[in-house]
């Protein structure tokens, strides 16, 4: 049975990013000689899957990743396989489950995607953060020791962090006119956001190492290269628009309002989330927490005027 390195979340904002950056690798890594690539989406018919449904060694197929048993891992002769799961209350019942499908199932190696670092602990306010401690926990216990893995830690993505300031600056072009600028930003608070394909383009490289046993186990933070601030989002959005930004709103967390009034979960548990940049805010997810470890392998190179146009473009 041919070896299959299977991709959970292929149209995601990190998974489109590990086919492409496979797919690459699938003729110059003699690790991955042999592999096929097998790209988990909803829906086959979407664009996105359809533009990797064409690139070389890439197999796309529509499958409930929480549905995912051991017998299918073995039946698909999954070797090595990156998830990028969702944040739901949720997330450690499904998530939990596919990792112990892939322990029984004899997978070789998991790269799953986390969340910020300074925020992956125990007692951490925002739920979600507190989930992805529980999950590398779980994977770190002596039960789990069959499977290899690593757990990537990136900062928030620049499609959150300034997808506001975009829409702002699209607005004014089609009507002259300003909305609010609301920033999950602080004004003055440096943070080393991250975009999303140099998250994904890591994972691919991690996946097609020869030897993951140096990786396993690891807790890997991934910020991008320079450090940002609210205040440097609204100079960015003053030139582009050619006037004053009229009223700023840093530090605005009011989205999750309309998440919670929206949700059949807890609202206690979905207002939690307003905690989740309060680390940002203090200085502690900066450019500089970056491992050692994703410079050396693949140093994420996403800035903000590159980020900011791609919005623009969008």
């Amino acid at each position: 049975m041919t070896p299959t390195i299977l991709v959970v979340g292929a149209t995601g904002n990190t998974g489109r990013s590990v086919v492409q950056t496979l797919s690459k690798l699938l003729s110059t890594s003699s690790t991955l000689s042999g592999h096929r690539i097998l790209a988990l989406t909803r829906s086959s018919n979407g664009t996105v899957a359809k533009e990797l449904a064409e690139l070389p060694g890439v197999e796309v197929a529509e499958q409930n990743w929480v549905e995912i048993t051991a017998d299918w891992l073995r039946q698909h002769g999954v070797a090595r396989a990156f998830i990028a799961s969702h944040n739901q209350p949720n997330q450690f019942a499904e998530e939990s489950t596919f990792h112990l499908a892939a322990l029984h199932a004899g997978v070789e190696y998991v790269v799953r995607i986390s969340t910020t670092a300074a925020n992956v602990r125990p007692d951490y306010p925002a739920y979600y953060p507190r989930t992805h401690w529980a999950i590398e926990a779980l994977l770190s216990s002596p039960e789990f020791r069959g499977l290899q893995w690593t757990s990537l830690q990136p900062n928030v993505f620049f499609t959150f962090y300034i997808s506001s300031a975009a829409e702002l600056v699209k607005n004014y072009r089609k009507t002259g006119k300003q909305d609010i600028l609301r920033l999950m930003a602080s004004k003055d608070g440096p943070v080393g956001v991250v975009d999303a394909d140099d998250v994904g383009t890591l994972a691919a490289h991690l996946l097609a190492e020869k030897d993951v046993s140096r990786h396993n186990k690891a807790k890997y933070v991934v910020n991008g290269p320079e450090d940002i601030t609210g205040q440097q989002i609204v100079k960015m959005v003053e030139d582009h628009i050619g006037t004053q930004v009229k009223e700023v709103r840093y530090k605005d967390m009011s989205f999750v309002d309309q998440m919670a009034a929206q949700s059949s979960e807890s609202s206690n548990v979905i207002l939690s989330i307003k905690h989740a940049p309060e680390t940002a805010w203090a200085g502690e997810c900066t450019a500089s927490t970056t491992s050692k470890e994703v410079i050396a392998l693949a140093a994420p190179k996403g800035t903000l005027a590159t980020a900011f146009q791609a919005l623009l473009e969008s």
